[in-house]
């Protein structure tokens, strides 16, 4: 009877085990095909994640697989628009210094003739210098800009006064308006507080003034005025220079862009793009209203001190 019991009492347990190994085995698959699952809507850039409503060690395991792959997908997607912007940023360059690295070659065999002039040899010397200064600014210019965009290069904002931002910049093109015999008129205006940073600022503004001052005619005035508003001060920069078709507004603020009645003179067409990377930085921004044969009239806007303490400097 004993041995009888014995028996049965092994066979039980060898039943259970051999359900309970099953029960396992069951279990891995379903856990296994669930992760292939996640794994096959990774592949197929599906946003779509496993609804697991049992709070068990498998639902926390795909969670967190799920979590992994959709990081691993946003530094992929990052990586690709970083390897696009660089391609663009270098194609760009290299189509910029196409032009100034052919004159210094051409220039470089001019000086090696023989028979020049002093006065011939210090002409070709001076075209191949400004040739130089123009690769460096444009390639300067550049890596600022686009570092700003990608947000390496940060400069602090606050609430100052603007009329020693507005000095500065008009400070920084004098010499070459006094060249051209242009005035920079300056309306009077009272001393207000706004959202910037007036390094930063008066180099944004020293752009739109140094485009001002190219395209406009010798002995012409360029004027800037003060218009402030509820939530923003907007600076007037007026210029009686080549004008702008309506149809190039948005397009002149683009990296490289150059109007089709300036692309014969010399130019960069960086200006005014960093000129809009610096504003935005700063919660501000620009437009412009213009005809050809008119003028150009550019609008800066600058957050109001009680504008950006309400909204920017309170995030």
């Amino acid at each position: 009877m004993t041995e009888k019991w014995t028996v049965v009492l092994c066979i039980g347990i060898a039943v259970l085990s051999i359900l309970a190994l099953a029960g396992t085995m069951i279990y891995y698959i379903v856990s296994m095909k669930k992760l292939e699952k996640v794994l096959d809507n990774f592949e197929k850039n599906r946003a779509q994640e496993l609804e697991l409503t049992k709070e068990t060690r498998e639902s926390k395991l795909v969670s967190r697989l799920n979590r992994l792959l959709k990081n691993v997908s946003r530094n992929q997607e990052k990586a690709l628009e970083e390897r696009d912007q660089v391609a663009g940023m270098v194609s760009d360059l290299s189509h910029q210094l196409k032009t100034p690295l052919s004159n210094i070659l051409m220039y470089t065999e001019l000086l090696e003739e023989d028979g020049l002039t002093i006065r011939e040899r210090q002409e070709f010397l001076q075209e191949t210098r400004m040739q130089t200064e123009k690769m460096q600014w444009l390639m300067k210019t550049l890596l600022k800009a686009s570092r700003l965009e990608q947000g390496i290069v940060t400069f602090p904002v606050s609430c100052t006064g603007i009329k020693k931002t507005v000095a500065m910049a008009v400070g920084g093109v004098y010499a070459r308006a006094s060249g051209k015999k242009i005035i920079v008129a300056t309306s009077e205006f009272q001393e207000c507080v706004l959202y910037h940073n007036p390094k930063w600022t008066a180099e944004a503004l020293v752009n739109i003034l140094e485009n001002a001052v190219k395209y406009s005619p010798e002995g012409s005035v360029i004027t800037i005025e003060l218009y402030p508003m509820e939530f923003y001060t907007r600076i007037d920069i007026q210029d009686q220079g080549l004008g702008i078709e309506e149809k190039e507004y948005n397009n002149i603020f683009k990296r490289f862009y150059r109007g089709k009645q300036v692309e014969q003179q010399d130019g960069g067409g960086l200006g005014l793009y960093l000129a809009q990377l610096i504003l935005n930085r700063e919660k501000g921004y620009i437009t412009v209203t213009s005809s050809p044969g008119n003028g150009s009239c550019f609008h800066v806007y600058l957050l109001n001190e009680a504008s950006a303490r309400k909204t920017v400097i309170r995030q």
